[in-house]
């Protein structure tokens, strides 16, 4: 039972600490973009159908007018921190990746500070282009082109629509710190398309007083309209909940157990110490010092302990090996060690103590209760 509980127990732990593990190397990647001061200006048009294009038009150039604005951009629904994606797939000489894209206008890039490694970003001249002008980030770039300059390159989205890639972002990890850097490309958006959402870089210190003023002037100008505005950052605060709260709900299932188990090892060895007091007697009276009883059960319990752990490491090794949810070798390798090095730590303090008091028995009074 012993074997089993230890087992189930590095079992659990491997699974919360690969997690814990996977979050960690993606929170301490850099996520790519700026949205500190960054507004969501949500446009809703209540079954507004005329000229959408055109009023969608006039009220980004009353946007970008306003003296605390920066930059504002159009944009598709999967906004930064969102829940929404969209997501497709694309092929260059026969290989295929699947990534996430977004529509954009040509102020994106200004408008959340997002550096190009290559290239440039796209501009309203491009639309007259033959191609469509698309951004890839640099994992877009490392699955389809290796070692070749992606520039210039024509690739086709589900075997239908070609695009040019004008330029090369390197990390846009929209769904915030603890998402994995993931293949992204940025689709620029036509006049005539309806994207309802616009990012709004401002001034810091712009405070509610400008929001207000900016949600009453939409409304005036389209007073059909819905208009709500939110913030970048509680969108990320709020994400972040998304990811860690599910994460210390397992620490606290994970926790339950292993002190579960540790109770179980404590009482147990207290009761195996209380059946065997004339072993250690006779072995104390043979000669035996503390240390060496002490080493004998701390001994047994580690016996245990490694055979367990052998057991697990048959099944643990394979997420490694078999790239189990495409996830980096080095995030089981860690969660591995970690999670053997945990154990050993529960199961010696565990029998510590009994070791000590069976260490601590008298010869003479262990053999005359005998």
């Amino acid at each position: 039972m012993l074997i089993i509980e230890i087992w189930a127990s590095f079992m659990v732990l491997f699974g919360v600490l690969s997690l814990i593990a996977y979050n960690l190397n993606n929170y301490f990647e850099p996520i790519g973009f700026e949205y500190q001061d960054v507004w969501v200006l949500n446009l809703s048009t209540n079954q507004d159908t005329v000229n959408l294009a055109d009023k969608t038009e006039r009220i980004m150039q009353r946007i970008r007018s306003y003296p605390e604005v920066i930059s504002a951009s159009r944009t598709s629904d999967n906004t930064p921190f969102s829940a929404n994606q969209m997501n497709n797939s694309m092929e260059y000489n026969k290989v295929s990746v699947s990534h996430d894209f977004y529509v954009t206008d040509e102020d994106f890039s200004k408008t959340l500070n997002l550096p190009l490694l290559k290239g440039r970003w796209y501009q309203k001249s491009d639309l007259s282009a033959k191609f469509i002008p698309i951004v890839i980030n640099k994992k877009v770039e490392e699955k389809l082109f290796a070692n070749e300059n992606p520039l210039g390159k024509v690739i086709r989205e589900n075997d239908q629509v070609s695009l040019k890639i004008v330029g090369v972002v390197d990390t846009y990890k929209a769904k915030g710190e603890f998402m994995a850097d993931s293949p992204a490309m940025f689709k620029m958006v036509k006049k005539e398309d309806w994207d309802r959402n616009v990012l709004i870089k401002v001034k810091p210190g712009t405070n509610a007083s400008f929001e207000a003023k900016l949600v009453k002037n939409m409304a005036a100008m389209n007073n059909q309209w819905g208009i709500e505005v939110s913030y970048l950052s509680e969108s990320r605060k709020n994400r972040q909940n998304l990811t860690v709260i599910p994460v210390v709900i397992f620490l606290v299932i994970c926790g339950f157990l292993l002190t579960n188990v540790a109770l179980g090892l404590f009482g147990i060895l207290n009761l195996n110490i209380a059946k065997r007091k004339n072993e250690i007697g006779l072995r104390r009276a043979m000669g035996a010092t503390e240390g060496n009883v002490s080493k004998q059960f701390l001994g047994e319990i580690w016996v245990l302990a490694t055979f367990s752990l052998v057991i697990g490491l048959i099944f643990a090794v394979q997420f490694p090996l078999m790239h189990v949810f495409d996830l980096n070798s080095e995030i089981y390798i860690t969660a591995i060690l970690a999670s053997i090095a945990v154990i050993y730590i529960i199961v010696t303090l565990c029998a510590w103590l009994p070791s000590k008091q069976a260490s601590l028995i008298h010869p003479a009074l262990a053999l005359h209760e005998d």
